[in-house]
């Protein structure tokens, strides 16, 4: 389909994108996320893609000018829930088409109380994705009862895969390039949990090693610059804008 491929080249560079994700906002407001648009505006030509939620997006002042690549996020659960791993769909794949949206995300939390449901929506969603040319990222967790580790995370990203999603984002764990092999479609890591930068620069190279595509971090992804060498550029404050 020519819609989804011109869509997925405008978040996929050379095979690899850097997406920042600030789908945050329902689940627990961040610190230093009050104002919203003013992180894509500092973001902007860094980064091949931002995940908002379609108020965020509505409200923008600086989407329509930009850019860069936009996805809008689709599911949510709250940390207020009796189940925060529940997550629902909110926001269709229309009002995404409406917003000018480049993707939509879904988040799936495979092994959780409500995976079944949460399952059956990801798969109306693709469908409907299909039908309007839309690119699907989703993000598969081992959730719930199932413990991270090389197997269930490559069984939440089989689950994807198996969805129709073109991008799946997943846990970083060791022998990555078995998940990111066994299927194929373009795999990412999630941020996880805080760190040092050091720490994630490393995380992230040795992620790219393994064979996934994507990350949060540009200049390892993009340049192929080992961990301490962006570190140091990072500290320096020597970040160089990525070329179109």
């Amino acid at each position: 389909m020519i819609g989804k491929r011109r869509r997925l080249r405008r978040i996929m560079r050379n095979g690899r994108t850097v997406i920042v994700p600030m789908d945050h906002g329902i689940t627990k407001p961040e610190k230093g996320l009050e104002d919203v648009d003013r992180i894509p505006k500092q973001i902007d030509g860094y980064v091949n893609a931002v995940i908002l939620y379609k108020g965020v997006v509505k409200h923008s002042s600086h989407l329509q000018n930009s850019d860069m690549a936009l996805i809008v996020h689709l599911s949510a659960s709250t940390s207020l829930s009796s189940d925060p791993d529940d997550k629902r769909i909110i926001t269709s794949v229309r009002k995404a088409v409406e917003l000018g949206a480049d993707a939509v995300s879904i988040h799936v939390n495979v092994g959780s109380r409500t995976d079944a449901s949460q399952i059956v929506e990801a798969e109306i969603v693709s469908e409907i994705c299909d039908s309007y040319g839309m690119p699907l990222l989703a993000m598969m967790y081992p959730r719930g009862n199932v413990s991270v580790n090389t197997e269930t995370v490559k069984h939440a990203v089989r689950v994807g895969y198996e969805l129709g999603a073109g991008i799946v984002k997943t846990p970083f764990v060791e022998n990555f390039s078995e998940i990111a092999e066994s299927v194929p479609v373009p795999v990412i890591i999630a941020g996880g949990s805080k760190t040092d930068e050091l720490e994630l620069l490393k995380n992230v190279e040795r992620a790219l090693l393994y064979s996934a595509v994507g990350v949060a971090v540009g200049r390892i992804v993009h340049e192929g610059m080992n961990a301490e060498t962006v570190w140091k550029r990072v500290c320096k404050g020597k970040i160089v804008k990525m070329e179109s």
